[in-house]
């Protein structure tokens, strides 16, 4: 299993934009990645999702038109690009991997294992 870093999160006010990454400590090549966040007191939620077999994106119905999801496989990085940010969009952000079973981004964003420490997003005026 891959080590990933999340970076990249900040304090921004409602309309705003930040670009969170994910960098992987291998070849990202087999792995599919997802983004999932945490607010306080409430249940993780799956955000976005990069299939490895042909680049397939899955956004949930919240975040699609304004965050983007991408992968750069020879940086071994995954970015999660967040456009017209909403207090709702309030958490703490992390990214996780999956292959085979877990290479299907339903499956990923619903029952994968994202052990890092996150990165923070505050939208706030």
């Amino acid at each position: 299993q891959l080590q990933l870093v999340e970076s990249g999160g900040g304090t921004v006010q409602p309309g705003g934009s930040l670009t969170l990454s994910c960098a992987a400590s291998g070849s990202l090549d087999h792995y599919s990645i997802a983004w999932v966040r945490q607010a306080p007191g409430k249940a993780r939620e799956g955000v976005a999702c990069i299939n490895n077999k042909d680049g397939s994106t899955y956004y949930t119905d919240s975040v699609k038109g304004r965050f983007t999801i991408s992968r750069d496989n020879a940086k071994s990085v995954v970015h999660l690009q967040m456009n017209s940010l909403k207090p709702e969009d309030t958490a703490l952000y992390y990214c996780g991997d999956g292959w085979g079973y877990y290479g299907d981004c339903r499956r990923l964003l619903l029952e994968g294992d994202y052990g890092g420490q996150g990165t923070q997003v505050t939208v706030s005026a």
